[in-house]
C-alpha cells in the first residue's frame, strides 16, 4: 500500500459522497467493520436493489460476505477482487476498493463532463442578439473601412509601376548636404513654432484657471447669501400667518356644522321616506278592505234582490178566478179577515171572531165583505213589498267613499 493509493481512495470516497469521513489512519491496523461498511455503501452505490448479507460478527459470515461481494463485482462490473487482501482489512484492502471507486468515479466525471458539454452547447445555441448590437455596428463599420482600404490600395498599387522608377531614381540620386540642412531647418523652425503655440496655450489655461477660480469663488458667495436669507425668510413669520390660522379654525367648525346637518337631513329624509311608504301601504290596505266591503255590499244587494223576486213571483201564482173563490167559501169554514187597521199594525195584530160558520143571511153579507177586505189585503200588501223593495236599494244608492256612484234600478210595476 502506497500513501499515494489511500489519498486518493479517500478523496474519491469523499466525491461520490459517502457520509462518514475517512481518515488515513483508520487502515494503519486491520478494520474490518469499516471494510464492511464501505464494501456494502460501494455494491449499493453500484446496485441499490440487490441483496448482500450484512452479518459480520463470525468468521464464516465475514467469508461468505467478502465472496458474495467479489462475486457480484466480478458478474456485474467485470472487476477482479483479491478475497484474501480484502479479509486482511489493511491497506492492501484500501488497494482493492480503489478499484471499485475508480469506475464509479470516473462514471461521474464523464457525466459532469456531458452535462457541461451540454451546457455549453445551449449557451452557443442561446445567441443572444440584443447584447452584441454594439459589436454588430462596430462590425459593420469596420466592413465599410476594409472595403475603401481596399480600394485605395488598389489603386496605389495600380501606380505602382511608375512610382517603382520614381523611386529608384531618387534612392540612385546622390544626396546635397544643402538641400538636407534647408529641409533640416525648414523642419526645426516648425517644431518650434508649435513649441511656441504650446506655450501660449498654456499660459492661456493658467489664465483661464483664475478666472474660473474667481467665478467659482463668486457663486459660492451667492450660494451662501441665498442660503442666509432663505433661512431668515424660514424663521420670520409671516403677517398674513396668523388670519390664515384663524380662517381655517372657522373652516374646521363650518365644516363640522355641516357634517352634522347634512347627516341630520340625511337621516330626516330616509324618516319622510319611511313615513310615505307606510301612508302608501296605508292606504292600499284601506283601499282593499273598501273593495271587499263594496264586494259584500254588491253580495248583499244581489241576494236581497233575489230574495225579493222569489216573493214576488210566489205571489203572482196564486189563482185568483172568481168561481173556485166562492166555491171553495163555502166548503172551508169561514175565517175572519183582517181589517185595513189590522193590516196597518202588522203581522203581529191579534184577531178575533168564531171558528163555527152558518147559513144566516148574516154569513152572507160577511162573506161579500171578506172578499172586498181580501182585495183591499192584497193591494195593501203590493204596496208593503214595494216598500221593502225601495229600502235596499237606497241602501245600494248611497255614495261609496271612492265617489264612485252604482247606477240606480229602475222601479216599475212590470218588473214583478
Amino acid at each position: 500500500m502506497s500513501f499515494r493509493d489511500l489519498r486518493n481512495f479517500t478523496e474519491m470516497m469523499r466525491a461520490l459522497g459517502y457520509p462518514r469521513l475517512i481518515s488515513m489512519e483508520n487502515f494503519r491496523s486491520p478494520n474490518f467493520t469499516l471494510v464492511a461498511e464501505i464494501l456494502i455503501w460501494l455494491v449499493k452505490r453500484y446496485e441499490p436493489h440487490i441483496d448482500i448479507p450484512t452479518d459480520v460478527d463470525t468468521e464464516s459470515d465475514r467469508i461468505f460476505f467478502i465472496k458474495a461481494v467479489a462475486q457480484f463485482m466480478a458478474t456485474k462490473a467485470h472487476i477482479k477482487l483479491n478475497t484474501k487482501h480484502l479479509y486482511q482489512a489493511d491497506g492492501y484492502a484500501v488497494k482493492e476498493m480503489l478499484k471499485i471507486t475508480s469506475v464509479l468515479y470516473n462514471a461521474m466525471k464523464t457525466k459532469q463532463m456531458a452535462m457541461e458539454d451540454v451546457v455549453e452547447e445551449d449557451k452557443k445555441f442561446k445567441f443572444d442578439l440584443s447584447s452584441r448590437i454594439s459589436d454588430l455596428k462596430a462590425a459593420r463599420q469596420l466592413a465599410s473601412e476594409i472595403t475603401s482600404k481596399g480600394a485605395s490600395l488598389y489603386d496605389l498599387l495600380g501606380k505602382e509601376a511608375e512610382l517603382r522608377e520614381m523611386r529608384t531614381a531618387a534612392i540612385a540620386r546622390p544626396l546635397e548636404i544643402n538641400e538636407t540642412e534647408k529641409a533640416l531647418r525648414a523642419a526645426i523652425k516648425d517644431t518650434l513654432e508649435s513649441v511656441e503655440k504650446t506655450k501660449e496655450m498654456l499660459s492661456n489655461v493658467v489664465s483661464d484657471e483664475t478666472s474660473l477660480d474667481a467665478k467659482i469663488e463668486k457663486k459660492k458667495q451667492d450660494l451662501e447669501r441665498h442660503q442666509k436669507r432663505l433661512q431668515t425668510l424660514q424663521s420670520v413669520r409671516p403677517a398674513f400667518m396668523d388670519e390664515y390660522e384663524k380662517i381655517e379654525e372657522e373652516l374646521q367648525k363650518q365644516y363640522e356644522i355641516f357634517v352634522e346637518k347634512f347627516r341630520n337631513l340625511s337621516f330626516l329624509e330616509s324618516q319622510l321616506d319611511e313615513y310615505h311608504r307606510q301612508e302608501q301601504e296605508r292606504f292600499e290596505e284601506a283601499e282593499n278592505t273598501l273593495k271587499i266591503m263594496q264586494h259584500k255590499l254588491k253580495e248583499e244587494e244581489r241576494d236581497l234582490m233575489k230574495s225579493s223576486l222569489k216573493d214576488s213571483d210566489s205571489d203572482l201564482d196564486v189563482p185568483e178566478d172568481k168561481g173556485s173563490d166562492s166555491d171553495l167559501e163555502e166548503s172551508r169554514p169561514s175565517k175572519p179577515r183582517p181589517t185595513r187597521n189590522s193590516l196597518m199594525a202588522g203581522r203581529g195584530a191579534r184577531f178575533i171572531g168564531n171558528m163555527q160558520g152558518g147559513d144566516s143571511d148574516e154569513t152572507d153579507d160577511s162573506e161579500i165583505d171578506a172578499d172586498e177586505d181580501d182585495e183591499e189585503g192584497e193591494e195593501e200588501s203590493r204596496d208593503l213589498e214595494d216598500n221593502s223593495l225601495e229600502v235596499p236599494l237606497s241602501k245600494s244608492n248611497r255614495p261609496s267613499r271612492g265617489g264612485v256612484k252604482p247606477p240606480l234600478l229602475e222601479e216599475s210595476d212590470d218588473d214583478f
